[in-house]
């Protein structure tokens, strides 16, 4: 993979990211209202992480392993 390529598939994972942020959102104001939070809390983290940590792999892989 060339590093426009690499560079995209880091964009898109980001986007993704962004994309699930209003349901974080949505679950805190559920929860400060006293209701069920619409979302599963643990799988929207898990799913969050692993963007997260898949991002974070290819900064690192970039940047010679180097820890931030």
């Amino acid at each position: 993979m060339n590093i426009f390529e690499k560079m995209q598939k880091r964009a898109a994972l980001k986007k993704q990211l962004q994309q699930t942020d209003y349901k974080i959102i949505k679950c805190y104001e559920y929860e400060l209202a006293g209701k069920e939070p619409p979302y599963d809390m643990k799988a929207l983290h898990t799913e969050r992480q692993a963007l997260r940590d898949e991002i974070n792999g290819q900064e690192q892989e970039e940047n010679g392993g180097a820890d931030h």
